[in-house]
């Protein structure tokens, strides 16, 4: 596996800070990517310098209504196409935190009751 670019770390960062008006909000790397954590429950990945909030049947229709893709880690592999229940925010929210967060809040409730 490979070390986590600078890029990659910076990311992770900015996306810490853009978050935490929402509380506890901690951003560990692992498995080459960053998991985003409220309160130890984790609701977003990074990963390639895109972010990705979990989903569930509450929230997964807007994600499909923005265009949104799911998360699919080795895609590329031969035998890949593992879906995870993450999909990746739509870039402009990245540049509205009142929209951001009201996305992210959605997220982390269901990071909570999982």
């Amino acid at each position: 596996m490979a070390p986590l670019s600078a890029r990659d770390r910076a990311f992770a960062e900015e996306v810490r800070e853009l978050l935490a008006p929402l509380g506890e909000v901690t951003v560990r790397a692992m498995f080459g990517g960053h998991g985003v954590f409220h309160d130890r429950a984790m609701f977003a990945l990074l990963a390639d310098a895109t972010l990705y909030l979990k989903v569930d049947d509450s929230n997964r229709a807007r994600f499909e209504a923005a265009g949104c893709q799911q998360f699919a880690p080795y895609a590329d592999r031969p035998g890949g196409g593992m879906t995870m229940p993450y999909f990746e925010v739509p870039a402009e929210l990245l540049e509205d935190a009142a929209a951001l967060h009201e996305w992210a809040r959605a997220s982390i409730a269901i990071a909570h009751a999982a």
